[in-house]
């Protein structure tokens, strides 16, 4: 991509509805690949016309890559694909998590991986090309924007849901969906 081209990352939600569901998701965290996996089932028992379920990532040190693999969410969401690029990315490294983290969070084959090694990876799971969208000189911007949004509501770890600007104690990705319907229905 070319430094002066003008981009726009895709905001990473879908449904339309008045109800809003954020979901603060690290994308190599066991717990927020069980979360992103349910995004679907949510959005299918809710309904799409009652329900917006919005991603937002939330980097956390201790998954090593986490901040590289952040970064290619949002470059793919740069892409023609848009968010669906992005769902694809996160898909894929659900998918692959341990091709992604290090053993006990220090060790372990990754020890040996580049930053373009990890492109390559995710780029090779997904078929979303994104290397190029990595590169955008500006693309912190909205990676900081991720971070400074869960910070200003009080996010520390993933997965941490919202409902309708709140965080939602008590739910978790080990929930059923269903209780998160229900949840999204008694406020």
């Amino acid at each position: 991509m070319n430094p002066t081209t003008t981009w726009r990352a895709d905001p990473l939600t879908w449904g339309r509805g008045p109800r809003v569901f954020e979901m603060f998701l690290e994308p190599t965290c066991p717990f927020s690949a069980r979360a992103f996996g349910k995004i679907d089932e949510l959005l299918a028992s809710a309904g799409e016309d009652r329900i917006t379920v919005k991603i937002r990532l939330q980097s956390q040190p201790w998954h090593l890559y986490s901040g590289v693999i952040v970064r290619c969410v949002l470059a793919a969401s740069t892409l023609p694909e848009g968010k669906e690029a992005a769902k694809a990315v996160l898909a894929a490294v659900a998918a692959h998590r341990e091709e992604f983290e290090f053993a006990n969070h220090c060790g372990g084959p990754n020890m040996d991986a580049t930053p373009n090694a990890i492109i390559a990876r995710i780029e090779g799971y997904s078929a979303v090309r994104l290397a190029g969208a990595f590169a955008i000189p500006d693309l912190d911007r909205e990676i900081k924007w991720h971070c400074k949004y869960a910070r200003q509501n009080g996010v520390h770890v993933s997965p941490t849901f919202m409902i309708d600007g709140l965080v939602a104690s008590g739910l978790s990705s080990g929930d059923a969906v269903s209780d998160w319907v229900s949840r999204l229905a008694s406020r």
